[in-house]
């Protein structure tokens, strides 16, 4: 007699990633204007992307107020994608590359990674801690499935 198999429970797996970026002045600063123009065409764009899940955002729709450290000039951005695809196409491939071109008219230069992606079970939100955890691992570490970048991506837990 043959035995019978139980399927082996099924996780659906997000992409969670996290950027900073250390402005060179305030928001409300003019070397800052054409950033803050556009921030709200960028987000909006992400919101309506396929394969777009979540973002931080405070009631404004925006994180500009949301702190990663007490460096009022860090932003951050978090935010969970259905897959890496989706967010690489949203990245690179939308208006939100050609912003992304632009980024040393309004923020500083670092030599450390200031971007980091991770895997989470669908419907859980990152924290904003739990977001820097993963980027200073990161930087100690390097691309690990526990944190990576996209020069060296993992694969979903599920299909390892």
């Amino acid at each position: 007699m043959s035995e019978i198999k139980h399927p082996i429970e099924q996780k659906n797996y997000h992409l969670a990633q996290v950027n900073i970026s250390r402005m060179l002045a305030p928001l409300t600063d003019p070397i800052m204007a054409e950033f803050v123009a556009n921030l709200e065409a960028i987000n909006s764009e992400a919101d309506t992307s396929p394969g777009f899940v979540w973002r931080l955002q405070n009631e404004n729709g925006n994180a500009t107020d949301i702190r990663l450290s007490d460096d009022e000039l860090i932003l951050v951005n978090l935010s969970v994608w259905e897959s890496l695809e989706a967010l690489s196409k949203y990245v690179y491939r939308s208006q939100h590359g050609e912003i992304m071109r632009k980024r040393r008219s309004w923020f500083e230069h670092s030599n450390q990674p200031l971007f980091a992606l991770w895997w989470i079970e669908a419907g859980q939100i990152p924290t904003v801690e739990e977001a820097k955890q993963r980027l200073e691992y990161l930087r100690k570490h390097g691309s690990t499935s526990y944190a990576f970048s996209f020069a060296k991506p993992f694969p979903r837990p599920d299909i390892i």
